[in-house]
């Protein structure tokens, strides 16, 4: 019987051993998108306890969490860190066969070099110890990400973001390169008219561009594109239900336009054509810098209204939908790629039924100019554990190259969830060792080795050029 979490943890050959401690365990991160807060890496912020760095804004705990009873208080609410530390305790170990629970105490040894299992027993003195940890200069925000050896981590941020935290860290000669990438959904939110047109008054002061017309509005956001490349920006992103790719004419998205600065209520067709449009726009942008665009699709939000009122979003009320993903996806980049402006492309998909529609999309539009120009992203939110990383990982390999897949990211809000490019590399490695001592790839432990590390590093750092 294997022990909990060993140095050989996921992995179940003597290859699979050799292919993770030889070639993967060692290599640097580069984490291409997370949610981290820039004003937090800039100013290297030193954290209270593990409360504020593990469970504030973490929605996979807090799910687990009410699903296990606990009170909002002790999740989102005014109970102290340390009262909420203790009811994610006594839910951990309910939390078998939950990612959580394998993720939970991978942080805990990796950062903080705790071996025992959270529990009620043990949370207080876990509580104390990561507390004490974290008031170290070893343990501040910087402090944790050079301990998971990190290269690059690229953050979200919003086309009227100043950016005045990475121009902060950008002066100083730190190990690792903190980046933005382009955000522009609230920039094409016409779903709500109202938040809209607050956006585009936001986006006429940052830019010092008058807004009137559509003109205006796409000449104040290319600025802003121009000013996230003079930064350092070199990815956008979109997290999208499906990709929209309705046809249109110009004079439509201005006559669009002018009806949403109006304040005048546009047709369902109406909206979707605007979406469509700024997509091509913001992808046009894209390939005229050679960025890498990011499109995460699937998931269905705030499916609770009831909390959506008390808390607002992204407060774990969020789930997999079953959006129709093909026909949109592949007239749109298809549009891109007949007029040659259609850059690197990432498709992350979150409903498990579509692993195989992605993963033969990307091969329409993988030209040969670049290796793995477009690619299916690794597996993403729900997804991102044991099972799921596994089925994207078998489906690219059935139905495309895996060789040249561009690895892990986090996804994540946590300056402790860096692990998880640990797990995936983990699973990445037993996965081939399992093969390999099948007898159904070739035993050759150096090329397997080259894949593996490319997988794991050196593809971003091809693919990315940060």
């Amino acid at each position: 019987m294997k022990a909990f979490l060993d140095d050989n943890f996921l992995l179940n050959t003597k290859t699979a051993e050799e292919l993770y401690h030889n070639y993967s365990k060692h290599l640097p991160i580069i984490d291409y998108h997370n949610h981290l807060i820039p004003e937090q890496i800039a100013n290297d912020v030193k954290f209270d306890n593990i409360s504020q760095v593990w469970l504030h804004g973490d929605h996979y705990k807090w799910r687990a969490m009410r699903a296990n009873g606990v009170n909002e208080r002790y999740i989102t609410g005014d109970a102290s860190d340390e009262e909420k530390f203790i009811k994610w305790a006594e839910t951990v170990p309910y939390t078998l066969r939950n990612p959580l629970h394998h993720w939970t105490h991978l942080e805990l040894q990796r950062y903080f070099g705790i071996t025992d299992l959270l529990s009620p027993k043990t949370a207080a003195k876990i509580y104390s110890d990561t507390g004490a940890l974290l008031q170290q200069d070893s343990h501040s925000v910087r402090g944790l990400l050079k301990m998971m050896n990190v290269e690059v981590v690229c953050t979200t941020d919003d086309p009227i973001d100043s950016l005045e935290f990475h121009q902060q860290f950008a002066k100083e000669k730190e190990s690792f390169k903190m980046l933005p990438a382009f955000r522009p959904d609230k920039a094409m939110n016409s779903d709500d008219i109202v938040a809209l047109n607050k956006y585009i008054d936001t986006l006429e002061k940052v830019s010092d561009i008058q807004i009137n017309s559509l003109n205006d509005y796409l000449r104040a956001l290319k600025t802003r594109h121009d000013f996230f490349a003079a930064n350092g920006c070199k990815v956008s992103d979109h997290g999208l239900e499906q990709i929209y790719a309705e046809d249109y004419t110009e004079q439509e998205i201005v006559a669009i336009f002018d009806k949403i600065r109006t304040q005048k209520e546009i047709s369902f067709t109406e909206n979707l054509k605007f979406k469509s449009a700024m997509l091509i726009y913001f992808a046009e942008w894209d390939h005229e810098k050679g960025w890498v665009q990011q499109y995460h699709l699937g998931a269905l939000r705030n499916n609770n209204a009831r909390m959506h009122r008390l808390i607002g979003p992204d407060t774990g009320w969020d789930s997999i939908g079953d959006f129709s993903q093909a026909r949109a996806l592949s007239k749109f980049l298809n549009k891109l790629d007949n007029q040659d402006k259609l850059t690197k492309t990432i498709l992350y998909n979150l409903n498990p039924a579509d692993n195989e529609l992605i993963a033969t999309m990307i091969g329409n539009f993988n030209d040969g100019s670049i290796k793995g120009k477009i690619q299916f992203g690794s597996a993403w939110w729900f997804l991102d554990q044991k099972d799921g990383m596994t089925k994207q990982i078998n489906t690219l390999s059935n139905m495309g190259l895996l060789s040249r897949l561009v690895g892990m990211l986090t996804d994540s809000r946590s300056f402790l969830s860096f692990p998880r490019h640990e797990y995936f590399r983990r699973l990445l490695c037993d996965i081939f060792g399992q093969d390999i001592e099948k007898g159904e790839i070739p035993n050759d432990i150096e090329w397997v080795g080259k894949i593996i590390q490319d997988i794991s590093y050196n593809n971003a750092k091809e693919y990315f050029e940060f």
